[in-house]
């Protein structure tokens, strides 16, 4: 039996695509990539015997968000304005034969729209949360491999390499 590797998030970033020499790994606290949920479609057919949530290609809205301690000024700079973000991770590979620190790149496309501090006294670090909205791409990486890729404005779906809206296209001319 093939043993499948284990893969352990152990550190985290982001930043904008324009701006790849700006780190925030000491100031984040956690990155919370959107899943991946696919529409249906209901169909419950007045003579049949049972309603069938049918699967289609393509996903609902995606909502990625970060929570930073202390109050990060520069995503104010842009904020309800659509930019490209990367949302890095290192994961610990684990598995037969060993294993070490690969990444784990998400490219994301949206607008932070939202700014919510949370309660806080002096004596803590205050946090801050940042959520996205306006996703229009979606594209997330392990240890070298695309695993997901979804671009609203170039209509593709790709999960593990397979296309999932290519004979949609075609179907409809494009």
């Amino acid at each position: 039996m093939a043993q499948l590797a284990l893969y352990l998030l152990t550190a985290v970033d982001l930043r904008r695509v324009s701006q790849p020499d700006t780190m925030r790994g000491i100031t984040i606290a956690s990155l919370t990539l959107p899943g991946i949920t696919f529409a249906t479609g209901e169909h419950n057919p007045g003579g049949g015997v049972m309603a069938v949530n049918f699967a289609l290609p393509r996903i609902e809205a995606v909502e990625p968000a970060f929570s930073a301690k202390g109050i990060d000024t520069d995503v104010f700079k842009g904020m309800n304005e659509v930019d490209r973000w990367v949302f890095a991770g290192s994961y610990l590979k684990r598995g037969p034969g060993g294993g070490g620190a690969v990444p784990g790149r998400a490219i994301i496309e949206g607008a932070i729209n939202t700014w919510e501090p949370d309660e806080s006294d002096p004596a803590e670090f205050q946090g801050c949360t940042h959520s996205f909205a306006e996703v229009t791409h979606y594209e997330f990486h392990l240890d070298g491999k695309e695993l997901f890729y979804v671009d609203f404005w170039e209509r593709i779906l790709r999960v593990d390499g397979v296309d999932h809206f290519a004979s949609h296209r075609r179907a409809l001319g494009g």
